[in-house]
């Protein structure tokens, strides 16, 4: 059987090569002056990889060990962790939203329209706040949680 640090160390890796994906996913929508349909998919294949990085060692090896392990900072760890994930759901309620108006309103494919984006929908301006909230408070908190987990990967396997 594979050692327990063998693990933890390629969970760690997976987990913080995460982030690098997570920023340039982040940085195509902030550069992009009009987020077309190409734009948007570039976006989300980033966007994919940094969720499978993180996603898949935390449900294939993090949670199974979780109450093996309960104490203080893995509960501290799992909290934090429980709630970046909270903040995606809420900001990918916002986003379908808003993917739904713009789809409708045809700005996907022909975005040269002279729409402003709050007038597509009466909730547009919520939606979207959601959408901030969601993913500002998914990096804060997932970056919370990996600082939190670093901490117990280096007490654990090396101190």
């Amino acid at each position: 059987m594979v050692e327990d640090v063998t693990i933890a160390t390629l969970t760690a890796l997976s987990v913080t090569a995460s982030f690098p994906f997570f920023l340039y996913g982040a940085w195509i929508m902030i550069d992009a002056e009009t987020v077309t349909w190409d734009v948007l998919t570039y976006h989300l294949k980033f966007i994919a990889v940094g969720l499978t990085l993180t996603t898949v060692p935390m449900v294939t090896w993090m949670i199974p060990r979780l109450f093996d392990q309960l104490g203080g900072l893995s509960a501290l760890h799992a909290f934090l962790g429980l709630q970046a994930y909270a903040l995606l759901l809420a900001g990918l309620t916002g986003i379908v939203r808003i993917f739904q108006a713009k789809r409708n309103a045809d700005l996907y494919k022909n975005p040269d329209q002279d729409v402003d984006l709050d007038d597509l929908h009466e909730n547009m301006s919520a939606w979207r706040a959601r959408l901030r909230v969601g993913v500002f408070g998914y990096t804060l908190f997932w970056i919370a949680a990996w600082l939190v987990g670093m901490y117990r990967y280096v007490l654990r396997y090396f101190l």
